[in-house]
């Protein structure tokens, strides 16, 4: 299932509405200081059909290779309409790579994936709308925010934009020849071709669905720290260009250009690289029943932006004029 552009612009005019909301009830409900703006840093971590350990390919962090974790980075702006509830804007940058060179061979069935040989690597880029919820607000037991920790969930909606690459080898002998190359255009599954009335091409900006948990430190009244876990729930099996069977590769010279059959030759069948010649026709290149997913363990810092006690309020509170009764 791909997301369409339409599917893209319902998401923003819903956010543009849910803003003119905010707006709209900002002199009744955010009156003492329900903003904030934050920073995440983090590792990143992809969840699709290539690497994995032992046997058959596992579902979510029971194939994860920590060899390939990446960095990723981000933006939060937060309105808070109550101190249990909190919604949130995020922009977010990360990193995502999966090798089948990083399969633990132990003689098992994670030998085809070893041999299958591919790689991929991508930037990702997100923008999402969160919900977050505070269960621990109501036992709460004096005013104030400093020293306290509040735990939360978060759900959400989002889109994000992706684009595979992989290494090409002019010279199969020498690993330095090496050269990456963006992997959609060459259609190695067979996508768009008329062969393969099945295959759709897909698109490089897809929905996302968001979830996860985590907790805030507040060290003062309007900085925090904190720490989250957060998941996302694609609809796309194409992340890593990986997805379903093997086909004819006689094909590509109808769809290529002439100068990227090779390429496509060499990364649509890696399995040459391990001194490895079978018919490969047909035979499963991807797992289509799971989609591809990504997760990150984010590192957050976070500041109120306004509010009786923030430092912007109470420099306002001393250049008042003073009152005479």
């Amino acid at each position: 299932m791909r997301a369409t552009v339409h599917s893209v612009r319902t998401f923003v005019t819903v956010f543009l509405l849910s803003l003119s909301l905010w707006s709209n009830s900002q002199s009744i409900s955010f009156s003492d200081g329900k903003y904030e703006l934050g920073l995440g840093l983090g590792p990143s971590f992809f969840l699709g059909d290539l690497g994995g350990s032992r046997g058959v390919g596992k579902p979510f962090i029971n194939d994860l290779d920590f060899p390939l974790t990446k960095f990723s980075k981000g933006l939060y702006f937060n309105v808070y309409p109550a101190e249990w509830l909190g919604l949130r804007l995020a922009f977010n940058q990360s990193f995502l790579e999966g090798s089948d060179d990083e399969v633990n061979l132990a003689g098992g069935r994670e030998f085809s994936r070893w041999r299958r040989n591919l790689y991929f690597q991508s930037k990702i880029s997100e923008l999402y709308f969160g919900i977050e919820l505070y269960p621990t607000v109501w036992l709460e037991q004096y005013d104030g925010l400093q020293g306290k920790l509040r735990p939360y969930g978060i759900t959400g909606v989002g889109a994000f934009r992706f684009n595979p690459k992989g290494y090409y080898y002019p010279d199969p002998n020498n690993p330095n020849s090496k050269q990456l190359v963006e992997l959609k255009p060459l259609r190695l599954e067979g996508q768009g071709m008329s062969q393969y009335p099945d295959r759709k091409e897909y698109n490089l900006t897809q929905l996302e669905i968001p979830m996860g948990a985590g907790f805030k430190y507040f060290i003062k009244e309007h900085v925090y720290v904190g720490l989250e876990i957060l998941h996302r729930k694609t609809f796309t099996d194409y992340i890593d260009d990986v997805s379903t069977k093997y086909i004819d590769p006689i094909h590509f010279s109808q769809y290529l250009a002439p100068a990227d059959v090779p390429i496509a030759y060499q990364l649509h069948n890696r399995e040459p690289f391990r001194n490895i010649t079978r018919p490969t026709i047909g035979r499963q290149r991807g797992d289509s029943k799971e989609m591809d997913s990504y997760f990150s363990t984010i590192l957050r810092f976070g500041w109120r932006l306004n509010g009786n006690n923030s430092p912007n309020r109470r420099a306002l509170r001393q250049l008042r004029c003073p009152l005479y009764f």
